[in-house]
């Protein structure tokens, strides 16, 4: 049974005067022919950019809200997982005509019981993680059989159906892998805390092998059998990382097909700066990063540091986040070594890709630099 709202125009009232880009906005509610389950929404027509989906309001929470936090390694990943996927979605379901909503299909206790091990004791054998090996010690059972399965991201992607309505128009599935296998030998096995780095040939196919598994059993759920959807998979970095893992592969799921046909490399990665291996991949852009710190040690010495983050696809840094922290005795000086790094961004940074600057010190967030791609001068703002 396809689900679809309904969308009826209404008109913002300001009590200050008209807003531009703001004054209109549409009301959604379900179909009229449900009345006793109608509910009502609104879709701002305002859109702060393209790379941004506009959001059905209020915000409809997903069925797995409050489950991947505890189950990836990190914050950066937790983000990574859910931006990369929306970026991954772009392709197929672009933001100028299709509206962003969290998963609400595949339920929370599905979710649960996907990312257990398989039980060949059970008859529906609903987990997707292997089965851990018996008659062997623990070190060897985990590192024969370890858990690939770490998250099951669902995001909905709803299209206008006419001048008032909306239905389900895609779907995306993030399918979050662990890159480390972590757990605990007891004490007669050694008691402390053991690790197994998974190969990355063997985490992309038996992540294929569970994406499949994914496929087939979401096709059987009321409302999905017949959605287009992408598929990707996510290598999560290891615990404790400062930059988050990428997504290695994707496919397309036709409408109504229940397998998926091809595959395809996504060639992304994060990078830390300053580290031996960024500089020994990407050297350029290790130098322009050493360059710009150097100039900031020269001048000012009383800084705490400066760490940056590269976000790379296939091969080219596309954007750079920089964090600086400083000891700050006044605003004057905060104002002065911001226009200075302002400078030292334009003068060391290429404007192709996108860069984001933030100084901070004890007392929180002092000052934010942003420079567009494209753009020839940053966007400065002090707080």
């Amino acid at each position: 049974m396809k689900r679809f709202l309904s969308l009826l125009l209404v008109v913002s009232l300001f009590a200050t005067g008209c807003v531009p880009g703001f004054e209109k906005q549409e009301e959604v509610v379900q179909d009229p022919a449900q009345q006793e389950n109608t509910e009502q929404a609104i879709v701002p027509r305002y859109k702060i950019s393209d790379d941004y989906y506009q959001t059905i309001l209020p915000y409809k929470p997903g069925e797995t809200r409050g489950q991947i936090a505890p189950r990836l390694n990190s914050r950066v990943d937790v983000e990574e997982l859910e931006t990369g996927l929306m970026r991954m979605a772009q392709e197929v379901f672009p933001s100028d005509s299709y509206l962003y909503q969290e998963g609400q299909y595949i339920k929370r206790d599905t979710i649960k019981s996907w990312l257990g091990r398989v039980d060949p004791e059970e008859e529906e054998k609903p987990g997707l993680n292997p089965p851990l090996i018996r008659g062997v010690d623990t070190e060897d059972a985990n590192e024969k059989s370890p858990i690939y399965l770490a998250h099951i991201q669902e995001q909905n992607y709803l299209v206008r159906k006419g001048e008032d309505q909306v239905e389900l128009g895609g779907v995306s599935i993030g399918i979050a892998l662990n890159s480390v296998h972590y757990y605990n030998l007891t004490d007669e096995e050694g008691g402390y805390p053991r690790e197994y780095v998974i190969p990355d040939d063997e985490l992309e196919a038996e992540g294929k092998k569970i994406a499949e598994e994914v496929i087939r059993r979401v096709r059987g759920m009321e409302g999905l059998e017949n959605v287009p959807i992408i598929i990707g998979l996510y290598k999560q970095s290891p615990a404790n990382a400062v930059v988050p893992g990428s997504f290695i592969a994707k496919a397309n799921v036709a409408k109504g097909d229940n397998s998926i046909g091809k595959w395809d490399a996504v060639k992304e990665e994060y990078h830390l700066f300053p580290n031996s291996d960024t500089t020994e991949l990407y050297r350029d852009d290790a130098v322009r990063f050493e360059n710009f710190k150097l100039d900031i040690d020269d001048y000012f010495p009383n800084h705490t540091g400066v760490i940056g983050k590269g976000y790379y696809r296939d091969g080219e840094l596309q954007q750079l986040s920089i964090e600086v922290n400083m000891e700050f005795n006044g605003k004057a000086e905060l104002i002065g070594f911001t226009q200075y790094v302002t400078g030292l961004v334009v003068e060391h940074f290429p404007n192709y890709i996108n860069l984001q600057v933030s100084i901070s010190s004890i007392s929180g967030e002092e000052a934010l630099i942003v420079r567009d791609a494209g753009s020839e001068k940053p966007f400065v703002h002090i707080y």
